[in-house]
């Protein structure tokens, strides 16, 4: 059994990870960690899983774990690694943005590599510090790194990508209170939104001469979960040419679908799976990818990195449905 610590256990990614390794076959959660909720159960923060799991919040913990999943705020992962040394053999996974970039990856001895499956399988299998991806960066580099990987991104990319509300995490802000997000639709961030960074340097790890511009514009939209994201580029590639290169490039990639049918959110919230649809029209590709931010674009994803990380098999534990209606 792979022993689980979890830090930062009160948010969405860290409940959905008590979900899912409740069930996972070859994991056991040795704690979760809250200053918040210390000694309270598990569901006081997570109201689903009453009558699931006898468990309590704690703050203190086991450095021996075999992994850990850091569930921080972005930029508080590695104040929680200066102050709480773990044992040498204690793998970790970083949910976080600590640790992203390449010029980031390197702390404390430790060197983390950027989780993306379907992008790094290899490096993630012989890893012991992970560095999973965003949200928005998982649905994104997943529509692009086919082209990427074939030399065909030579124009701008026209991104819009519109997210759930658990995207803006637990704390309550004034662009996540029910009476504001419900009924209303508005961007942020346009064209600066710290995921680019990871994004384009995934890009670049397959096309090192892209040098054009992701015309990114995220949005919030008035449901919970999930992640639908719309781009456009020119190519000069017919659609069954796409479709083929696509369907390569994912051949050997179990939650990555591609399809030429039109796609909905539905099909993929509470799964670990990415659909992805194309479309052209005269010189331009519409490439149309969904996710659930919380599953693929967060826990589902760290979980995945953990199964390739210990010999699993990469979907133990994640056979999920979506919700379907």
């Amino acid at each position: 059994m792979i022993n689980v610590g979890i830090i930062g256990g009160s948010g969405y990614t860290a409940g959905e990870l008590i979900r899912i390794l409740m069930f996972h076959p070859n994991a056991k959660l040795d704690f979760v960690y809250s200053t918040t909720n210390a000694g309270k159960p598990l569901s006081i923060a997570h109201q689903d899983l009453m009558g699931d799991i006898e468990m309590n919040f704690t703050d203190t913990v086991n450095p021996n774990v075999d992994v850990l999943f850091l569930c921080l705020g972005h930029g508080k992962s590695i104040s929680f690694l200066e102050n709480n040394k773990f044992s040498d053999s204690t793998k970790i996974i970083d949910l976080g943005n600590d640790f992203r970039l390449t010029k980031d990856k390197d702390f404390d001895g430790k060197s983390f590599v950027y989780g993306l499956p379907e992008l790094n399988k290899t490096d993630i299998k012989k890893a012991n510090y992970i560095a999973n991806p965003g949200c928005f960066a998982t649905a994104i580099q997943l529509a692009l790194l086919p082209l990427a990987a074939d030399g065909l991104l030579s124009e701008d990319v026209h991104i819009n990508a519109t997210t759930g509300s658990t995207g803006a995490g637990v704390g309550l802000a004034a662009t996540s209170h029910f009476s504001w997000r419900n009924n209303n639709f508005s961007h942020y961030k346009a064209f600066e939104h710290q995921h680019l960074g990871e994004i384009n340097q995934s890009l670049k790890q397959l096309q090192a001469d892209y040098s054009d511009e992701l015309i990114f514009v995220p949005n919030r939209g008035d449901f919970p979960r999930g992640i639908f994201a719309t781009l456009y580029t020119k190519s000069e590639e017919s659609l069954e040419d796409l479709v083929a290169k696509y369907e390569a490039f994912y051949a050997d990639q179990p939650f990555v679908t591609v399809t030429t049918t039109n796609i909905n959110m539905k099909q993929v919230v509470q799964t670990n799976k990415c659909i992805i649809s194309l479309l052209k029209k005269g010189n331009r590709v519409l490439i149309t990818s969904t996710i659930d931010n919380l599953l693929k674009g967060a826990s589902g994803q760290a979980v995945q990195n953990m199964n390739l990380m210990f010999g699993l098999e990469e979907t133990t534990g994640l056979h999920l449905k979506p919700c379907g209606f």
